[in-house]
Parts: structure tokens; sequence; C-alpha cells
């Protein structure tokens, strides 16, 4: 059975990413769609033409990591595609914002996307794709979001370096890094703080961010960055010091970082893009109160 795997697939980037290989793609036999909130997934079925396996998982919990372990030995499917657009950011300076979150980016962003990467792989045959969701962030330090940028700088060398290992079994793999993309998530990430105006001038469709990773996928691509302001700032942290362009960034986070405010399970309670670069959309993980255990949910990511 022929098939996709899509985490973070009850809204933002994830979503999109459902319905675009739905359509691109009529010879996979089913989608398997991952997010927490099932009632999203769904209301997925009757919008793709492509079969739907709903498996609502909170990836972050080792139970549910084991449970889409089990799933894969017990189908035994031929992954074609996996997507990997599960994660969630939170504005602050570090140490302003609690260390479970700090702590939590590190392991939805990273670690979970490691571990369902590892589980998926004996799975893959020749000719497949892996899609994993990083950022613009990930070209440069960004202070107010750093452990944010870190992680997703994190997927991009990850993918890069995954992407020469598979070759010989011809499975190509694409960092996605876009820039602030046009979400309700990023209009709810604002509530406690405001995304500088002159990112407006930058945001972008998902759609069309979906349309051109998946487009990139398919050419072999190891990095889609959509649109051309991203892709000179890909080029300008490469041949400029990081230390020239962070002493030229504005409105870089106040001393304390931003007042922390807990959003309804289901929503960004973070601001996914807002650096320089901004960020993927993909569906929110939900954070965990001081000292509680990490849940993944979506509501962006994504």
């Amino acid at each position: 059975m022929k098939i996709a795997i899509v985490t973070g697939a009850s809204s933002g980037m994830g979503r999109e990413a459902v319905v675009q290989l739905a359509d691109r793609f009529s010879r996979l036999e089913e989608i398997w769609v991952i997010a927490r909130r099932k009632e999203r997934l769904e209301n997925l079925k009757g919008q793709v033409p492509v079969p739907l396996r709903i498996l609502c998982l909170d990836l972050s919990l080792e139970q549910d990591l084991a449970r889409l372990g089990e799933e894969l030995k017990q189908q035994k499917p031929d992954v074609k595609i996996l997507v990997n657009a599960a994660g969630y950011g939170k504005i602050g300076n570090v140490g302003s914002v609690d260390i479970s979150q700090e702590s939590g980016m590190v392991r939805v962003n990273c670690e979970t996307l490691v571990r369902v990467t590892h589980q998926v792989l004996p799975y893959m045959s020749r000719h497949g794709r892996i899609l994993q969701f990083a950022s613009a962030a990930a070209f440069l330090p960004q202070p107010g979001f750093a452990v944010y940028a870190a992680t997703k700088a994190f997927v991009l060398s990850y993918s890069r370096a995954l992407g020469r290992e598979l070759k010989g079994r011809d499975i190509r793999v694409t960092a996605v890094c876009p820039g602030p993309v046009r979400t309700e998530f990023f209009r709810i990430a604002e509530t406690d703080s405001r995304m500088p105006a002159y990112k407006e001038l930058f945001m972008a469709d998902p759609r069309k961010v979906v349309e051109k990773a998946v487009q990139d996928s398919m050419m072999g691509k190891s990095v889609s960055i959509y649109g051309i302001p991203m892709k000179l700032f890909g080029l300008l942290c490469k041949v400029v010091p990081h230390e020239v362009i962070l002493s030229a960034i504005p409105g870089k986070a106040k001393a304390g970082g931003a007042e922390e405010k807990r959003e309804p399970e289901g929503q960004l309670t973070s601001i996914q893009q807002d650096s320089i670069s901004g960020g993927p959309e993909t569906e929110e993980l939900s954070v965990p109160e001081a000292g509680g255990s990490l849940a993944a949910g979506e509501g962006v990511q994504k």
C-alpha cells in the first residue's frame, strides 16, 4: 500500500500539505494524517480525493510515538512521502520563558521530528520524499527567539545531512524554510507582542509555500525557500557576518521577554514567526504549565 504520512496535519502548513498531496498524487492509496485534534482530521475526509487514515496522536508523548511504530509494523506500508510539519515556538529572551517551554521546543521541533523520521525510514522505498518543515529563522541566530531559531537550524542541518545519507536509496530530503506565512495562527500569535510592521511585507500565502515545497521536493532539492525576499535573506546570511546582521535587526525582544499568556488549547501560544525571517506556520503543539509535561496539541503546529 503506497501512502504518505503527514504530522501536524490538523492545521496550518501540515493541513495544506495533506490537501496538495492528495490532489497531486492520485496513486497514493492512503494518507496517514497525524495530529491531536481528531475532529479537525475528520473534517479533512470530505475535502480530499485520497482515503485518510486518522491517527489521533500526541507526538510529544512516548506512548503515542510507540503507537505510531505499532501501526507501521502492523500495516507495513510503502511510504512514498513523509511530511514532518509539527512543532511550535515561543517568543521571549532566554530565561524569561519558562524552562518547560524552552526545553519543549527542543523536544518537539527536534527530537520528535528525528524519532518520527527514524520510525518511518524502514518503510520508505526508492524514489521516496521527505519534507522537513524548518524555517528561514534557521539561517541566523534570533535574539528574543533564540531557542526556536536554534531548533530550526538543527532541522536544516539534520535534513541536509540525512539527504546525503539517503542518496544511495534515492530518497530525497527537503528542508522547507519559509519566512512569515499568513495563517490564522500567526494572527493569534500576536496576542502578547505585535509583529514588526516590516514583516507584513514578506507574509506569504501558505498554499503557495507548500506548493513550492512539494515541487522542490519532487525536483530533489535539499532546501526549499519561497519568495525572492527570503532567498535574498538566505544569501545575505551566507556572505555577511552574523554579528553585522544582528546589530541591524530592528524590534529585538525587550529585556525580560514577552509576558507569557496561555491561549485555549488548540491555539498558538507563541509567536512562531517572530524573527527577522519569520518561520513556517505549522501545527501548534500545546505547551505545559511550569513543571508540567509537554503535550503536543494542534493549534499551529502546526
